[in-house]
C-alpha cells in the first residue's frame, strides 16, 4: 500500500514539465516548509524510473541540490537527501558530503550521511570519517554506522534503487 502524498492542487495531473516548474516555484519561493516538502516529493516522483541522463532527471537532481544549498529548514533538506538517495542521483554525492559535514541542521547531516550509505558512495568513506567527530552524537553514530555498512557492502556492487513506497 503506497502512501499518498497530499496534492491539494492536483500537481500530479499536470504534464511533467509543468509539474516540475510549479514545484520549483514552490521550493524556491513559498514560505511554508510543508508545501516545499511536498514539492520535493512530487519532483522525486518525476525522477523515478528515469535514466540519469534524462533531462527531467537532471533537472530534478539539480533542484534537490538547490534545496540542500539554499533552504533554511532541516526537515525540507532531509527530504531532499532522501530523494537524492532514493532516486540514486549519484552526481549529487559531493553535495551530500558537503551537507553531511557542514550543514547547520543535525537532521540534515544525519540524512545526508545515511543517504551516502544507501547509495553505496564508497568514494566518500574517508570524508564521512570526518563526521565521526561532529559535536552531535546522532551525527557521530550515523557516520560510524554508515562506515561499517559500506565496509560490509564494499564488494556487493552498485546500489540499484527500488520503488520507494
Amino acid at each position: 500500500m503506497a502512501i499518498e502524498i497530499y496534492d491539494e492542487n492536483k500537481l500530479r495531473d499536470l504534464p511533467e514539465t509543468q509539474r516540475l516548474e510549479v514545484c520549483e516555484r514552490i521550493i524556491k519561493s513559498d514560505n511554508d516548509e510543508s508545501k516545499r516538502w511536498d514539492a520535493i516529493w512530487l519532483i522525486g516522483e518525476i525522477a523515478e524510473n528515469k535514466n540519469s541522463e534524462d533531462p527531467m532527471f537532471v533537472k530534478a537532481a539539480d533542484l534537490m541540490e538547490w534545496v540542500l544549498k539554499n533552504d533554511d529548514n532541516g526537515v525540507v533538506k532531509h527530504e531532499a537527501c532522501y530523494q537524492i538517495a532514493g532516486r540514486n542521483m549519484r552526481s549529487k554525492i559531493p553535495t551530500l558530503v558537503e551537507s553531511a559535514l557542514n550543514d547547520k541542521s543535525i537532521l540534515t547531516k544525519h540524512e545526508a550521511i545515511e543517504s551516502l550509505g544507501l547509495m553505496r558512495a564508497f568514494e566518500a568513506v574517508d570524508l564521512i570519517r570526518d563526521a565521526e567527530i561532529d559535536p552531535s552524537i546522532d551525527v557521530r553514530e550515523t557516520a560510524r554506522f554508515v562506515i561499517k555498512r559500506l565496509t560490509r557492502l564494499q564488494n556487493q556492487g552498485e546500489y540499484k534503487p527500488t520503488t520507494i513506497l
